[in-house]
């Protein structure tokens, strides 16, 4: 291994555990749910999901487990919308 990779291996290492440099400003992705699998985003400040219950509430399960993930355990923060 080089040792340009070496030095970018360990500034990730530092910057994993400065989770205050990290702001989420878009995100996609899959959820498997229970029944079916469901898109996930979080754009211009705002969740959104094609699933049933989101519709009408605009939260779901799906949503509010991703918020889990990233907000209380990875300690992450999203952008504001402008």
């Amino acid at each position: 291994m080089d040792s340009g990779m070496i030095g970018k291996i360990q500034k990730s290492k530092q910057y994993a555990t400065e989770r205050d440099r990290i702001q989420i400003d878009g995100l996609s992705v899959t959820f498997e749910g229970t029944n079916n699998s469901h898109k996930v985003s979080f754009q211009d400040g705002k969740w959104q999901c094609d699933c049933d219950f989101f519709k009408t509430r605009d939260r779901c399960s799906h949503t509010m487990a991703l918020e889990r993930i990233l907000v209380q355990d990875a300690n992450l923060t999203f952008a504001d919308p402008l």
